[in-house]
C-alpha cells in the first residue's frame, strides 16, 4: 500500500503502471514469439517445427521452481519458467531465447483483472508449444489444455506442499469450480478469512502455481511417452452456443443468458 501512495504522489497511478506494463509485456511477448513462430513455418504456411523437443521431467523439481518463481515473476510466468527453463538447460534452443518473464502480466487473472487464473494460462502456453496447437494438426496440445483448466476448476488447490515453504501457516485447500482468479481466490478468501494481500495468500497462489506445473509435467510425461489420454470432455460452445465455462450460475445466478440458436438446416 506504501508504495501504492508513493506512485500516486508522482504523479502516476497504480492503474496507469499495471496498464503500461502489461502492454509493455504483451507487446514483447508477441513480437519475440511471432519470431519464433515465423522461424518454425515453411513457405507455403505450413508448420514444419512441431512438436518442439521436449524431454521427460520430475513433477517434484518442476513444481518446487514454480513455487519459487511465483515469488519473483507470479503465476503464469512462474508454470512457463518452470518447465522452459529445465529444457533450455537439456535441449537449448527454442527454450533458451523464449521470453518467459514477459508472461508475467498473466498474474491476477491478466494484470489483475481476475479473469482466467495465470496458472491454467501459462500451462497451456507451454502445452501448446511443446505439442503445437490445434490448428497445426496436434490434438493433444488442446486436450492437454483443456484438462489444465478441469484440474484447475475440479481439484481441492493447492495440492503441492514445498520442501521449504516461505510461510509455515497450514494452508487451506479449496474447490474453485471455476478457472477464473477471482472466483478462485475469493472463495479460498472466505474459506480461510485471511486478505489479498496477506502472506497466506500469496503462498497460497504460489503453491497452486506449483500444483498446475506438477500437472501439466505429469501429462506432458504421458505424452511423450505416448500413454496420455484426455479427460476433458466439455465443449460450452456445443452445450451452450456460446463460449464459456460449465458453471455459469456462479456469476450469472437465475440471469443465465440464452445464446441465439443456429437456424436447423
Amino acid at each position: 500500500m506504501k508504495k501504492d501512495a508513493e506512485m500516486e504522489t508522482n504523479g502516476v497511478s497504480r492503474r496507469q503502471v499495471l496498464i503500461g506494463t502489461g502492454a509493455l509485456a504483451a507487446g514483447t511477448a508477441a513480437a519475440h514469439f511471432t519470431g519464433l513462430l515465423k522461424s518454425a513455418v515453411a513457405k507455403d504456411g505450413k508448420n514444419e517445427k512441431w512438436p518442439w523437443p521436449y524431454e521427460k521431467l520430475d513433477p517434484q523439481k518442476t513444481a518446487e521452481i514454480a513455487y519459487n518463481e511465483w515469488y519473483r515473476v507470479f503465476c503464469g510466468a512462474a508454470v512457463i519458467n518452470s518447465v522452459f527453463s529445465q529444457l533450455a538447460e537439456k535441449i537449448g534452443e527454442p527454450y533458451s531465447s523464449f521470453p518467459s518473464d514477459a508472461f508475467v502480466f498473466l498474474e491476477g487473472g491478466q494484470v489483475g483483472w481476475g479473469t482466467i487464473c495465470g496458472s491454467p494460462a501459462g500451462a497451456n502456453i507451454v502445452a501448446n508449444c511443446i505439442i503445437g496447437p490445434r490448428i497445426s494438426g496436434a490434438d493433444e496440445g488442446h486436450h492437454i489444455a483443456a484438462d489444465n483448466m478441469q484440474f484447475y476448476s475440479e481439484t481441492a488447490l493447492p495440492t503441492f506442499k514445498p520442501a521449504s515453504p516461505k510461510i509455515t501457516t497450514e494452508i487451506k485447500t479449496t474447490v474453485s469450480d471455476s478457472p477464473l482468479c477471482h472466483i478462485s481466490v475469493g472463495k479460498w478468501m472466505k474459506a480461510t478469512g485471511y486478505a489479498l494481500g496477506s502472506p497466506e495468500r500469496k503462498d497460497r497462489c504460489a503453491r497452486v502455481a506449483a500444483s498446475s506445473a506438477y500437472h501439466l509435467v505429469e501429462m506432458l510425461n504421458a505424452w511423450k511417452d505416448g500413454t496420455y489420454e484426455a479427460k476433458s470432455t466439455f465443449s460450452s460452445a456445443k452445450e451452450n452456443g456460446i463460449t464459456g465455462q460449465y458453471n455459469c450460475d456462479e456469476c450469472h445466478g437465475d440471469n443465465v443468458p440464452e445464446a441465439p440458436q443456429m437456424p436447423k438446416a
